[in-house]
């Protein structure tokens, strides 16, 4: 069984800073891409950024030059750096990981539980 858990969520100001992390444990033979996705209230879950096992990097327009993913392979650990945070930004946030459990196996979507960030003066 695989299972990501995240931390690091919280309550920040306007132009605040925080770190997520998200911790792959369980059946793991490898690890191909990793990411986060948010999701705000009433609307649909949206792709964050995402981070290869090699480093190549992928962020969707409105977090560019704001937030930094970052992964450490070893550690099975992708990180999300959230700086120059906004209202807009309050969300649900998913770790997700496409993870091979076995030599052999196909790669599957693994989803975190979410970690809720919230920006509010």
């Amino acid at each position: 069984q695989v299972q990501l858990v995240e931390s690091g969520g919280g309550l920040a100001q306007p132009g605040g800073s925080l770190r997520l992390s998200c911790v792959a444990s369980g059946s793991i033979f490898s690890i191909a891409d990793m990411g986060w996705y948010r999701q705000a209230p009433r609307k649909e879950r949206e792709l964050v950024a995402t981070i290869t096992r090699g480093g190549s990097i992928n962020y969707v327009d409105f977090v560019k030059g704001r937030f930094t993913i970052s992964r450490d392979n070893a550690k099975n650990t992708v990180y999300l750096q959230m700086d120059n945070l906004q209202p807009e930004d309050t969300a649900v946030y998913y770790c997700n990981a496409k993870i091979r459990a076995l030599r052999y196996s196909n790669l599957n979507d693994y989803w975190g539980q979410g970690t809720q960030v919230t920006v509010s003066s």
